[in-house]
């Protein structure tokens, strides 16, 4: 049995007609790091908002260990929670806020000193421990959260975008630290993002959501390598993409009668719409001889340097449409010149078919 299941939960907020969770049936493991990822809107926080007890369900029920919750408060789920904004007592020390869920639990005060420090040392600021939060960084604030969140030693752990106010150098810092945590802990996370990199980054899932619903449900490296229909290939990764229309088994006709050859996923009849979409590593550029099953002229846009790649980006010939390239620079000695003619290419298992 999972430790937390939702079953078809559903929620409508007075005054609307669509549903911000649409019958969401879910399973999350006792230990395992489950992110919840989407763009706004999609429902990914007010299921989070509803497994903390923050909100209700208009329908269906969710389980903690097979038994129902929906009706307990807060409180009384055991659950931790830490907020995009920390949400820290200013007027309190470090350590008072770290205490702060122990002190609603009446837990004693040897108890709640000894678990204080041992929450701290846990997110290394015990040297901290009597600084009110106005006189810590935004990472150091955010560790203070994380430690509230685990001092009372929670079965699980719900994160709403904790990292999103970080700059890019600090977020990435905090997301090792999670990791560690985690692994460390063996607690149950479940942690809210639109930032495909941070759910890269920590989940052993991630459920992508997409209008209330959850598009596809795998590990980081499935939901890259194989996504499960043309959103989700959108919107974990860079893509490029084309439409047309199926002729023949994994063979698109463009709108300008040429073709191109992929992988179909889903199903895919013959006359169908369906949509192209390839990776941006997965191209190379070539003078248009043999050697990969698809090719496609273009001319160059743009070639930029970004250290570990060149990105070339190019209109393509006879075609609405602008792609671009991540090559090596072993691959690319000399980069193009804005208005030289290429030839993007791609093998056949490069790239993915999906009904549109």
């Amino acid at each position: 049995m999972a430790l937390i299941e939702f079953d078809r939960i559903s929620k409508l907020y007075p005054g609307t007609t669509a549903p911000a969770v649409d019958e969401l049936s879910l399973a999350i493991e006792a230990g395992e790091f489950l992110t919840l990822l989407g763009p706004s809107g999609s429902g990914k926080t007010t299921t989070l908002m509803l497994l903390a007890g923050f909100e209700q369900p208009s329908a269906g029920e969710i389980r903690l260990d097979g038994q129902p919750i929906q009706r307990l408060p807060p409180h009384r789920r055991g659950m931790g929670v830490v907020f995009q904004s920390y949400s820290l007592f200013p007027h309190l020390t470090v350590a008072q806020n770290v205490a702060f869920p122990l002190s609603v639990r009446k837990v004693a005060a040897a108890e709640t000193a000894a678990r204080v420090a041992a929450a701290l040392d846990t997110v290394r600021l015990p040297h901290l421990a009597g600084r009110k939060p106005q006189q810590l960084s935004g990472g150091q604030q955010q560790r203070v959260a994380l430690a509230r969140a685990l001092v009372f030693e929670p079965r699980v752990v719900l994160m709403d975008e904790p990292l999103s106010a970080l700059d890019k150098k600090l977020r990435e810092e905090m997301q090792l630290e999670i990791r560690r945590l985690h692994r460390e802990l063996g607690v149950t996370m479940v942690f809210v993002t639109h930032d495909q990199s941070e759910a890269m980054t920590l989940s052993d899932r991630v459920a992508v959501f997409n209008q209330g619903r959850i598009e596809q449900l795998a590990t980081p490296q499935a939901l890259y390598d194989s996504p499960a229909n043309a959103f989700v290939a959108g919107f974990v990764g860079d893509n490029n993409t084309l439409p047309g229309h199926v002729d023949g088994d994994g063979h698109l006709r463009l709108p300008d009668g040429r073709g191109l050859h992929a992988r179909g996923i889903g199903t895919l009849g013959a006359g169908a719409a369906a949509q192209l979409c390839v990776r941006p590593e997965r191209l190379h550029l070539s003078d248009g001889g043999a050697g990969h099953a698809n090719r496609l002229p273009a001319t160059v846009l743009d070639a930029i340097h970004q250290g570990d790649h060149w990105r070339v980006v190019a209109r393509l010939q006879g075609l609405e449409a602008t792609w671009f390239a991540k090559l090596a620079p072993r691959e690319l000695p000399r980069p193009p010149a804005p208005g030289d003619s290429v030839h993007f290419s791609f093998g056949h298992d490069d790239a993915w078919l999906f009904p549109a």
